[in-house]
C-alpha cells in the first residue's frame, strides 16, 4: 500500500451498533442486521431537533437574526442546526431554548415524542386507552339527568 500523499487517510469513525471508535480507510461498510431506521438515527435527531426549534421561533414571529443574536451564536450555524445539518452541543442547544424563552425539557421531549412517531410508536402519554375505566362511567353516568 502507498503511504504517499495519494494514500487514502486512515479516520476514525463510530461503529453505530456499539459506539466503539475504529480506524477506517474511507470505504463506507454496510452494518449488516441493522433496521434502516436505527442506521439514520442520528441523522434523524438532528432533523427532528430542527424541526422542533424552527416551529417554536416561527410561532413566536422571530427571525433567525433576532434568535442568534440572543442566543450568541451565529445566523449561519443556527440556519444549520434548524435545518438538521449541524448537531449542537448540549451548551449551545440551552442558549438557543433561553433565547426561545422555552424549556430546554420541553424541547427535548417534543424531540423524543417525535422520533417515537417516526419508528412507528405512540409515546405513552398520548396513548389512547383500549377502553373506560368502570370509575369514570359511573362518574359521568351519575351527572346525567334521571
Amino acid at each position: 500500500m502507498n503511504s504517499g500523499p495519494t494514500a487514502l487517510k486512515r479516520v476514525m469513525s463510530m461503529d453505530l451498533r456499539t459506539g466503539v471508535n475504529r480506524k477506517s480507510d474511507g470505504t463506507a461498510r454496510k452494518v449488516v442486521g441493522m433496521p434502516e431506521s436505527k442506521r439514520n438515527e442520528q441523522a434523524l435527531l438532528r432533523r427532528e431537533l430542527g424541526e422542533v426549534l424552527r416551529e417554536y421561533r416561527q410561532r413566536q414571529g422571530r427571525t433567525l437574526r433576532e434568535v442568534s443574536s440572543d442566543a450568541r451564536v451565529s445566523l449561519g450555524y443556527l440556519s444549520e442546526v434548524e435545518r438538521g445539518q449541524k448537531e449542537a452541543s448540549s451548551e449551545l442547544l440551552a442558549s438557543i431554548c433561553a433565547a426561545l424563552n422555552v424549556p430546554l425539557s420541553h424541547v427535548l421531549r417534543l424531540v423524543a415524542d417525535r422520533i417515537d412517531f417516526a419508528q412507528g410508536r405512540v409515546p405513552p402519554h398520548l396513548r389512547v386507552p383500549d377502553s373506560v375505566p368502570d370509575e369514570l362511567v359511573r362518574a359521568e353516568l351519575a351527572k346525567l339527568p334521571r
